[in-house]
């Protein structure tokens, strides 16, 4: 990377953008100890002046709401006119027509429905085109028949730029077919702590790899700058994600809090942002999280000193999903500190409508200065002028709408099944790879024929779990490959997911590995993998009656599998590879040799994280960079067993889980509010949805008083640190014992949580009411009230949610046997 200083007119737009507003205690931040980017073409003079011309003719109503994306899911055409909404968005769960497995015509229409809109005639206001935005991460993720590439985490073991850039070229070419004009990719997140539940999102724990492949993926999606079809036709305009330091965060919490200093801000998560402005991403979303203490949506030095200004960034910055809810000071539906910290477009999927109101009224009464509206509005303005937005016409008529072909096309799948072979990593090979296709395989474990699992979250809906086969149309599983191979090569394949197989095969190929999982749901305590369906035991039983083992290990980042490792005699490290399952059976068969290394470090405890290159103390099992070919034999001495946790505090699922004003170990108490993920509670805490405190019943803070604001969706949980079996019991009830000082003013949910996209709920609004002012009292509820649990995989036992008022304290939780007739409240 060649670092240049600003000069000339890119210089000049950058030290023109007002700052406004610091972020109270808000970290130390020097923007000239920062490397400056590659200087842009200078401003097109054409295209500023068009921009002249329409904020001279535009109302400060369609100022403000140029300024607002709203989510399809609660916004009509209608509300696009009305408003002047400058942008939609579909989230991770919206869809047109609220049908997530819906038509790729549905989403043309839809394009065109809310193009009409905002080009509808408004007496003298200037007519502006609509942008809609999409989190196409892998491939068109939301739209059956789509190409679903490998996640981010198996394309950093590639080691392809190249390839990453047509990977770019053809997810955008597919959100063109839509209608669409927007993604929010590539995540350039430098993921430091692996147990963090985006850590598949990310390339590499090396920020080497993530500025390479930053610089292919703009380039890939947004075309080459300076090109004739920069951001047109078949290019679509790209995101660089988040700002900043969402990978460095304490813990690997989602959402929470970078506590690095500004020079390793600057070393590690700072160089891919570098590389995607050199290749001229038009469009940068700051992060949920926070850079020691200061929340990112609410940071000038960040947003506005070191990108707008040393960098010289001139197109816009959007929010995440109400991420400006959490400045100080702010709410979803009001938050002018964030629009003067330097975000330009709000993202406020349901909070829209107010904070449309509030945002106006604060121009209007110079709260929100009219010099920071205007100049959001201008980079609004000339992306959408770049992006040739205003000439292009209706989406259904521009280059590519409407070629349904392309999803999915043979041309496309083609670049998804070469990144799979580039991206798997062989950790073990006692040479039974490769396997001959005129053998007998046995394919076994969930995983064998599961598209879904394979492809991970983001898929279709936001957490990937929900679908159906038939929801992924020309996709292969993994099974599926392995057939097609046997078949062409004269050998035979059997499908047995429990390993109980008809013929005695010749190998065995175990298909396992993680559920589907999306941001803060994917967090985890540790990096042990929770093998829920026993695929240890099928390796050893198979092991055991002398057949070989291959296992292909499904994951969105490396965990503690040494068991599983001991008890195969191959093992590949697969990761989330997307719709192209035949790309695995091309590894195991030979058709490739495997060049994939790892792009980040392999636990050799599953207590060892962060675990990154270049740490003090680097003990890896595996090292970056580590990866077999079939020409190497990996170490046969068995590897170490202790992982280094005891679970044996969870080997008793009936028992006490919350007492003495604490959680009982190993599980947490922990608070989540609508626009942040769980934080674990020791003392006192607010999130801004609820309060909670330590309180005194029979002895010092032996009880915990929370209080719900009504201010935003608030839970209240206790959290295991990985998932519990209680369905090998009798009935069973949560027995809480708790005060309930204020009544709730609306609907209150007890949950029993059960992994991403299972959760058992109960109305519980009338228990807690008639409890109000009653003193101390029990309440017991039996485990099959929670309607929808799946008691097999308990993460939270115990969740209260309420977006209304209430208060009450703690004393007591656990899971009890029932003794007599279960009765549901």
């Amino acid at each position: 990377m060649i670092w240049k200083s600003l000069t000339g007119c890119a210089a000049v737009l950058a030290l023109a953008v007002p700052v406004i507003g610091v972020a109270q205690n808000a970290p130390v931040v020097h923007p000239d100890q920062w490397p400056a980017v590659n200087p842009p073409p200078p401003a097109d003079p054409a295209i500023e002046r068009r921009i002249d011309s329409i904020l001279a003719r535009m109302s400060l109503d369609q100022k403000v709401g140029q300024t607002i994306q709203g989510d399809i899911g609660s916004v009509t055409p209608e509300d696009v006119a009305t408003y002047h909404l400058g942008s939609v968005l579909n989230g991770g769960s919206s869809s047109p027509g609220g049908d997530e497995f819906g038509p790729a015509s549905a989403w043309v229409a839809a394009a065109d429905a809310y193009y009409a809109a905002s080009m509808r005639p408004q007496g003298d206001l200037p007519r502006i085109p609509v942008m809609w935005g999409s989190d196409a991460v892998h491939g068109h993720n939301n739209i059956v028949g789509a190409t679903l590439f490998p996640h981010n985490i198996g394309l950093g073991a590639a080691r392809d730029p190249a390839l990453i850039g047509r990977i770019g070229t053809a997810t955008a070419a597919e959100l063109r077919v839509t209608g669409l004009d927007w993604t929010f990719a590539p995540t350039i997140a430098v993921a430091r702590d692996d147990r963090w539940g985006r850590t598949y999102e990310s390339f590499s724990e090396d920020p080497g790899i993530i500025a390479d492949y930053a610089t292919a993926y703009v380039e890939g999606l947004q075309g080459k700058r300076g090109a004739a079809d920069w951001l047109k036709g078949p290019h679509v305009i790209a995101t660089a994600k988040h700002f900043l330091a969402d990978g460095g965060t304490l813990g690997g919490r989602d959402r929470g809090d970078a506590q690095i200093s500004e020079a390793d801000l600057i070393r590690l998560h700072a160089t891919g942002y570098v590389a995607a402005l050199n290749a001229g991403v038009q469009s940068v979303m700051a992060s949920f999280s926070s850079w020691n203490g200061a929340k990112m949506h609410g940071n000038p030095d960040l947003l506005t000193s070191v990108l707008k200004r040393r960098w010289g960034f001139d197109g816009l910055v959007v929010g995440d999903w109400d991420g400006h809810a959490k400045v100080e000071g702010c709410t979803a539906t009001d938050c002018p500190a964030s629009m003067k910290a330097g975000l330009d477009m709000y993202m406020a999927p349901n909070s829209w409508r107010a904070l449309y109101a509030s945002t106006l009224a604060a121009a209007r009464s110079g709260t929100l200065p009219m010099a920071r509206l205007d100049d959001a509005v201008r980079r609004i303005l000339r992306v959408k002028l770049r992006a040739g937005l205003f000439e292009a016409g209706a989406p259904s008529t521009r280059p590519l709408s409407g070629k349904y072909a392309l999803l999915g096309s043979p041309e496309h799948r083609a670049i998804a099944r070469q990144a799979v072979r580039e991206s798997l990593v062989l950790l073990k090979n006692r040479g039974v790879l490769p396997l001959k296709s005129s053998a007998r395989i046995l394919v076994a474990g969930d995983g064998a024929d599961n598209v879904a699992k394979q492809s991970g979250g983001w898929t279709l809906t936001w957490q990937g779990t929900g679908t159906r086969p038939e929801h992924f149309p020309g996709a292969q599983s993994i099974w599926a490959g392995v057939r097609d191979a046997v078949t062409a090569g004269g050998g035979s394949a059997e499908l047995a997911v429990d390993g109980q197989y008809k013929t005695r095969p010749d190998v065995a190929i175990m298909v396992f590995g993680e559920d589907p999982y999306a941001e803060f749901q994917g967090d985890r305590a540790d990096l042990l993998f929770d093998d829920t369906r026993d695929a240890l035991g099928v390796m050893k039983r198979l092991k055991a009656q002398g057949v070989p083992v291959v296992a292909v290990f499904l994951s969105g980042r490396p965990l503690w599998v040494n068991r599983h490792i001991n008890a195969a005699d191959a093992f590949v490290a697969a990761w989330l590879p997307g719709s192209e399952g035949g790309g695995v059976a091309d590894m195991l068969f030979g058709k490739q040799e495997f060049r994939g290394k790892l792009s980040f470090s392999w636990p050799a405890k599953a207590t060892q994280s962060p675990l990154n290159v270049g740490d003090a103390n680097y003990a890896p099992l595996f090292p970056f960079g580590y990866g077999l070919t079939f020409a190497d034999r990996s170490p046969v001495a068995p590897l170490s067993e202790e992982s280094g946790i005891d679970l044996s505090a969870l080997a008793k699922p009936i028992g006490p889980l919350f007492d003495g004003g604490r959680a009982i170990t190993p599980r947490t108490l922990q608070i989540d509010g609508a626009n942040d993920s769980p934080q674990p509670v020791t003392g006192v805490a607010d999130n801004g949805a609820l309060a909670i405190r330590p309180v005194d019943r029979d002895r010092q803070e032996d009880a915990r008083e929370v209080s719900w604001s009504g201010r935003s969706r608030g839970t209240l949980l206790i959290a295991n640190p990985r998932p519990a079996d209680l369905s090998r019991t009798g009935p069973l009830a949560l027995a809480i014992a708790l005060r309930v000082d204020a009544a709730p003013a609306g609907p209150v949910t007890l949950e029993l949580r059960c992994g991403a996209g299972c959760t058992g709920k109960l109305d519980a609004t009338k228990s807690l009411t008639a409890l109000a002012g009653r003193g101390w009292q029990s309440l017991t509820i039996p485990l099959g009230c929670l309607v929808g649990a799946d008691l097999s995989k308990v993460s939270a036992p115990f969740a209260l949610t309420t977006a209304n008022t209430m208060r009450l304290t703690l004393s007591s939780v656990a899971i009890v046997e029932i003794k007599g007739k279960a009765v549901c409240p």
